[in-house]
């Protein structure tokens, strides 16, 4: 039986209008599995038909807020023996769920305790608003793992954060982005005290709550589209890009050093 990793709660705040989703494997790391990959696409669908929901908050566990894709996982791992078929169909569930949350009528909000790293950081930015802890942390570390950022994460921190930040927080892959840093950046729009992200995060969500919803989502529509109109465009190939960089060296290196706590040696092979 599959682990139900993803709750949520519908009925909260000004008139009902606010919703919670909580994504906590109860393990102080909060990985995307593909399974909590599934399970998180589900929920941002399952707001599709919701015409009482005018605001969604996204939070992690209390300790981390995603540790990104789980390289653990065995149906993760077994990517590794796929034959390029099968990988693309695969590695299309990360893009899969963040376009289910990008796409969403409501606003989106994500509350960040503790770290959010890889998958987790493409998972917030594709939200509309982040809030996060003083002590936590945003890191991107795929191209220390031999693989490219992907997810179409890269054009939307691109807009948030300008492209000299986007080059330096991808490239450097070991770079933790502290929270102020990141709101300095912009990759942040509001700093807590630590373990009271999501109650500034709900704050935000009640002053969106108690605004008209129709010329809301409109709103927030009109701004995604012009902003991202060219999205798709630049990023398209990404998933191909992630498949074909999985097939190098430099990848089974990466992940080996990773699960193995060591350095690793890339040769550009």
């Amino acid at each position: 039986m599959t682990q139900q990793y993803v709750t949520t709660e519908r009925g909260l705040g000004p008139e009902g209008r606010i919703a919670v989703v909580t994504f906590d494997r109860h393990d102080g790391v909060n990985a995307l599995s593909p399974d909590a990959l599934r399970q998180l696409t589900d929920a941002a669908r399952g707001f599709e038909d919701d015409p009482v929901t005018s605001v969604v908050v996204l939070r992690g566990g209390p300790r981390a807020f995603s540790a990104g894709f789980d390289l653990k996982d065995p149906e993760g791992r077994s990517r590794a023996d796929m034959n390029l078929g099968d990988l693309r169909r695969h590695l299309r569930l990360g893009p899969r769920l963040t376009r289910a949350w990008h796409d969403m009528d409501q606003i989106t909000i994500a509350a960040i305790e503790g770290f959010c790293i890889g998958g987790g950081a493409a998972l917030a930015v594709a939200l509309d608003f982040r809030v996060m802890a003083r002590d936590a942390h945003i890191r991107v570390p795929e191209i220390g793992l031999g693989m490219n950022m992907s997810w179409q994460s890269v054009p939307r921190m691109l807009h948030l954060i300008g492209p000299a930040r986007t080059k330096q927080a991808v490239i450097l892959a070991d770079q933790r982005i502290a929270a102020a840093e990141a709101r300095e950046w912009g990759l942040v729009e509001e700093l807590a005290d630590p373990g009271h992200a999501f109650d500034v995060a709900m704050a935000l969500a009640e002053k969106v709550a108690a605004q008209p919803p129709i010329p809301t989502a409109m709103t927030k529509q009109t701004v995604n589209r012009l902003t991202h109109a060219l999205d798709d465009l630049a990023s398209h190939m990404d998933v191909d890009q992630f498949a074909l960089a999985s097939l190098t060296e430099d990848h089974r290196e990466g992940v080996d050093a990773f699960l193995q706590r060591r350095k690793p040696r890339f040769q550009g092979k």
